[in-house]
């Protein structure tokens, strides 16, 4: 987060606030498995092996999904080169169209793998040298950094951007808040809101790609 310019930095937060929003819907869609944290996943799938080995298949697949989904993204992404962003942010708006489709016609496990798969294909968003660079779709890192660095502030050794580790933790969580209520309140109208806020990140992405990087 503290590499790349204030305008990125908005974009990786919004994109953060996406993930949040999708993987409430899933989750609620789900009951109790995640399209964007595998941990949470990992976690459901060593007890229900302890407890309910038949129904391990559930987040299993959605792990495997997930790494699909980061996979055929960081394939996008080497191809797209300067253009990564906006390429990995339309496959995304893509897969999030075709989940909403899904949802409509009563496909339920189509729209958890797509997206599931969409969730993993957003973190090739931002990278630097062939890895990922601010991970969207998981926030103990973020976490993490942003309790260093505040006690590095605090002692005084340094701590500069620590905020902006906070800013993508609240961006999730906001995002998770909004797909909440979204999911509740208008049903499957939540999933053409997110294919929406994912487009609306596209043509962002496009804008930056012709800004030169700022402060």
């Amino acid at each position: 987060m503290n590499s790349i310019d204030r305008s990125r930095r908005r974009l990786a937060i919004a994109a953060a606030g996406l993930a949040g929003f999708v993987d409430a819907v899933g989750f609620l869609s789900a009951k109790g498995y995640f399209v964007s944290f595998m941990s949470g996943n990992t976690t459901r799938l060593g007890v229900d092996l302890a407890v309910h080995p038949a129904m391990a298949i559930v987040p299993a697949g959605l792990i495997a999904g997930f790494v699909l989904g980061v996979f055929v993204g960081a394939l996008l992404a080497a191809r797209a080169g300067a253009w990564r962003k906006v390429a990995v942010l339309g496959l995304v708006a893509g897969l999030l169209v075709g989940a909403a489709l899904a949802h409509a016609t009563g496909a339920g496990l189509a729209m958890l793998g797509l997206l599931v798969f969409a969730m993993g294909a957003l973190n090739n968003t931002f990278q630097r040298d062939g890895e990922v660079s601010v991970g969207l779709t998981y926030m103990t890192g973020a976490l993490v950094r942003f309790a260093q660095g505040l006690a590095a502030r605090v002692s005084g050794t340094g701590g500069e951007g620590w905020a902006n580790w906070l800013l993508l933790w609240l961006g999730l969580a906001a995002g998770a808040v909004a797909g909440a209520f979204a999911l509740l309140a208008w049903s499957g109208l939540a999933l053409w809101l997110a294919s929406g806020w994912a487009l609306a990140l596209v043509l962002v992405a496009w804008h930056l790609r012709k800004t030169p990087p700022g402060p």
